[in-house]
């Protein structure tokens, strides 16, 4: 590999570093948002959304969502 490559791969790789510390954020803030939500108060169709939430974040790695919590400084009970 020559210079320029090396230094286009290694952006590449900051980006996706990047990108993947936004994303836990996101689904820390979802895995926060299933966690406190009463069922009861919502609406049928807000339950199926947060059902379907639910079953992908627990569809994760356990590591996964342990990094994705901590990055919402979500404590874990």
């Amino acid at each position: 590999m020559n210079k320029q490559e090396i230094e286009l791969l290694s952006k590449e790789i900051e980006m996706l570093i990047a990108e993947r510390a936004r994303l836990l954020r996101v689904v820390g803030a979802a895995a926060v948002l299933v966690a406190n939500t009463d069922a009861k108060a919502l609406p049928q169709g807000a339950v199926d959304a947060a059902e379907m939430l639910s079953e992908t974040l627990n569809a994760l790695p356990e590591e996964t969502l342990k990094d994705a919590l901590e990055s919402v400084q979500a404590e874990v009970e």
